[in-house]
């Protein structure tokens, strides 16, 4: 059966819409398997105001130490997670939180531990986990948050969690859930776009504003080596009449050496 990758980013959470459930019935109804990869980063960065703790970022990575470790698997598992599970199944969906440490589903080694603390980049993946539930017709909901060989706990990047995922299963599609309908350059909504047109796009200022950290999700996927993701909306249908509505970009993101 084919497999579709859904990250959804903490900011967009709150704002998806029956219509976009309505496009995951659809595409279930038509025997696709969905996975979902979530982030949290408002929740996250919310609690820790309330706990006088200031959020560093590197490199777009959050240092996580001990302290902030816990919050952040307090909030995408306690909070963020259930969020997501709940609006799935009021919309007829049948679907199961994972925490992405549970048993190993994603391995991961420290990034850069003097630097980033707890922060991991996922080396393996346990398919088996992902396939169980699927085969029992679930929609597993995975935080990413994964395991050291030490048996630490990391925390992982979500753009970085979904492109495991997504090559680790050969998934058909992996989106790229955010709050406007794909990439639009001078009005037009693009189908189609390739890396090298994004990067020009950024520098020419026909790509600007908010619109820069969603293409760069997209991207960081890419070069995890991703074949092609799609942006899509989390407000309206993105797949209505077996029509796929967003914009899909394409290639794999080039490696300077």
């Amino acid at each position: 059966m084919k497999k579709i990758l859904i990250k959804c980013g903490g900011s967009v959470l709150d704002q998806l819409s029956e219509e976009f459930f309505e496009s995951i019935e659809e595409l279930v109804k038509k025997g696709h398997q969905i996975i979902f990869v979530h982030g949290g980063g408002p929740d996250i960065n919310q609690m820790l105001e309330t706990m006088n703790v200031t959020p560093i970022f590197v490199n777009g990575l959050r240092r996580t130490d001990a302290k902030t470790l816990k919050v952040v698997e307090m909030v995408l598992s306690g909070k963020t997670n259930r969020k997501l599970v709940e609006k799935l199944t009021k919309n007829r969906l049948q679907a199961i939180g994972v925490n992405g440490s549970d048993a190993g589903l994603f391995q991961a080694d420290y990034v850069n531990k003097e630097e980033l603390g707890f922060v991991g980049e996922i080396q393996a993946v346990n398919k088996s986990i992902i396939q169980l539930l699927l085969s029992k017709g679930m929609i597993p909901v995975i935080t990413p948050i994964a395991v050291a060989r030490d048996g630490e706990k990391l925390n992982v990047n979500a753009d970085y969690a979904a492109a495991a995922i997504a090559n680790a299963l050969e998934v058909e599609h992996c989106l790229f859930v955010t709050d406007v309908d794909g990439i639009k350059i001078r009005g037009e909504i693009q189908s189609e776009i390739t890396i090298e047109e994004i990067h020009h796009h950024i520098q020419s200022g026909e790509i600007y504003g908010g619109m820069i950290p969603k293409v760069q999700s997209a991207l960081s996927a890419l070069k995890k080596g991703v074949e092609s993701v799609m942006i899509v909306s989390g407000k309206n249908k993105f797949f209505n009449n077996q029509s796929w509505k967003g914009t899909k970009i394409i290639g794999k993101e080039m490696v300077i050496q």
